[in-house]
């Protein structure tokens, strides 16, 4: 679906109606969530307006999107991984989880040529996902790291195995845990990168 859009750098403008109807204004014409769901898969940046209130409400609409695929048997949310995403709203580390989504999801699209090339590949192997089920492994145990990592942030103030057995954090050391926080974050993305490289 093209969308011809006076300024390639801005994203495209729909406005939603309270008839629930969907309007894109570069084209002039009423779309569907199908619509918009394509004009993500072609890289088309979008964003969504209440045309009554003018709130910005994206992020609606691209769940949206998600619940209609999930609902047509299109399942790429396991329901483990609901469970986990679900349990962190209202978490202390609320905060970190959508960065990490976000870095992770980063990574993957950077490699997903790569991951084309080892499907291609391996379609003739016994287990044509065994290269899938190492890298999700790795992914799995670098998760549990850094869960590990940030467990001194719990409000119960529990440490991290290993730790030692220091006084849990006061509020006082809010900036220092930040940027230590900070530090493990870059630290897990530059892991994230060496996976990446190491597999090329």
């Amino acid at each position: 679906m093209a969308d011809n859009n006076n300024n390639a750098d801005e994203p495209v403008t729909i406005k939603k109606y309270a008839n629930r109807r969907l309007y894109n204004t570069a084209t002039s014409s009423y779309v569907t969530l199908d619509h918009l769901s394509q004009m993500v898969k072609e890289g088309t940046d979008f964003v969504v307006y209440d045309a009554k209130s003018g709130e910005d409400i994206t992020r609606q609409i691209l769940t949206h999107i998600i619940v209609e695929e999930e609902g047509k048997g299109q399942n790429l949310l396991p329901i483990s991984f609901l469970r986990h995403l679900i349990s962190f709203y209202g978490d202390s580390l609320q905060a970190i989880v959508p960065n990490y989504l976000d870095q992770s999801m980063h990574s993957f699209a950077r490699n997903q040529e790569q991951m084309r090339t080892y499907m291609q590949d391996t379609l003739g192997d016994m287990n044509p996902f065994g290269r899938f089920e190492e890298m999700g492994k790795q992914n799995m145990a670098m998760m549990e790291s850094a869960m590990k990592m940030f467990t001194p942030f719990y409000p119960d103030g529990s440490e991290n195995e290993g730790a030692g057995d220091g006084p849990a954090p006061q509020n006082g050391d809010s900036d220092e845990q930040l940027n230590d926080l900070k530090t493990k974050l870059e630290d897990m993305q530059k892991q994230l990168d060496g996976l990446s490289r190491d597999k090329t």
